[in-house]
């Protein structure tokens, strides 16, 4: 695995010296992500064909010692895979991942079952993606409605929150906002804030109005009342859209 002309390439489009935290973004083995709750054996026969996760991190470790990256960190990855480059990388004497990029929001709390304790215990912060849930947490999906120029109106086939599990908790989550004097993106990503094993939010907006709400509502600390309110919907729907 050599990374050494990729990220020359990569620092002279940056203009940096050097790349602050280099993401793994995919496992390349097989994985059950985006809503596969089984794991799927058949399909991993072939991982065996795969690069071996020693030599990746012995790649990424050649880069730090280069002064070409800083921090390591993983992306789509699961409890195995995660504590497997822990492992080694404690074996091999080499740089550990310091964070794992994974999706996160009130439809999908997937990452509280196995990696929330690999965060508390072994310091892998979590930087999450898909906090709005493809927009539908922001409310503009609901009853139906399709804005002209969503990516859901604009792409159709990606129905992962349109599930109607997803909408009856996309409804009970916006009228629990509404009820507290809170926008449903501003509860959303609040609630996420407040998790102990969240490092970052990655947080995407199209224009300078959601940019000011998506900001606003890290400002936000969400009451007991509230925090009660979401468990209890989340206990009759739990990850609609894992």
């Amino acid at each position: 695995m050599e990374l050494t002309q990729n990220n020359l390439q990569a620092l002279k489009r940056l203009q940096t010296d050097y790349i602050d935290l280099y993401q793994l973004h995919w496992p390349e083995r097989h994985t059950n992500f985006f809503g596969t709750l089984a794991y799927g054996n058949q399909q991993a026969q072939n991982d065996y064909d795969t690069t071996p996760l020693e030599e990746t991190l012995l790649a990424l470790q050649k880069e730090i010692n280069r002064g070409r990256i800083r921090y390591i960190g993983l992306s789509n990855e699961t409890p195995w895979g995660t504590m497997k480059f822990l492992q080694l990388a404690e074996n091999l004497g080499v740089s550990k991942f310091v964070s794992v990029q994974n999706p996160y929001s009130l439809l999908n709390r997937t990452y509280e079952i196995g990696m929330s304790e690999i965060a508390k215990y072994e310091g892998v912060g979590l930087l999450a993606y898909s906090p709005l849930a493809f927009g539908y947490l922001t409310g503009k999906f609901r009853n139906g409605a399709r804005p002209a120029n969503a990516r859901v109106t604009l792409f159709p086939r990606f129905s992962r929150y349109s599930n109607p599990q997803s909408e009856w908790a996309t409804e009970q989550y916006a009228q629990l906002a509404e009820k507290h004097g809170l926008s449903l993106t501003q509860l959303a990503l609040a609630f996420i804030k407040q998790q102990f094993f969240v490092t970052s939010t990655i947080i995407g907006a199209t224009n300078l109005d959601q940019l000011k709400e998506n900001i606003q509502a890290f400002e936000i600390e969400l009451s007991p009342e509230i925090l009660q309110g979401i468990e209890a919907i989340h206990i009759q729907q739990p990850n609609p859209a894992p």
